[in-house]
């Protein structure tokens, strides 16, 4: 996925909470990657870290509504 690309809501209702939590954990990493990138040196699309960051939380969001919706 581009760094430009935001996460598509259909695209997170399509995996399981397993396959959610993996992909968080790898958009993290990847995050963290980017983060000390632009620390070193600046990055060419600074703006691409915020829409990670708005990923992530997009899919945390939807991993803690399914979880309440089975409770």
């Amino acid at each position: 996925m581009g760094a430009n690309k935001a996460i598509q809501i259909k695209d997170i209702e399509g995996l399981a909470d397993k396959d959610l939590t993996a992909r968080i954990a790898q958009e993290k990493l990847a995050l963290g990657k980017m983060e000390f990138t632009h620390a070193v040196s600046s990055s060419e699309n600074p703006m691409s870290i915020r829409a990670k960051r708005r990923d992530i939380a997009r899919m945390i969001t939807h991993l803690n509504n399914r979880k309440k919706a089975t409770k």
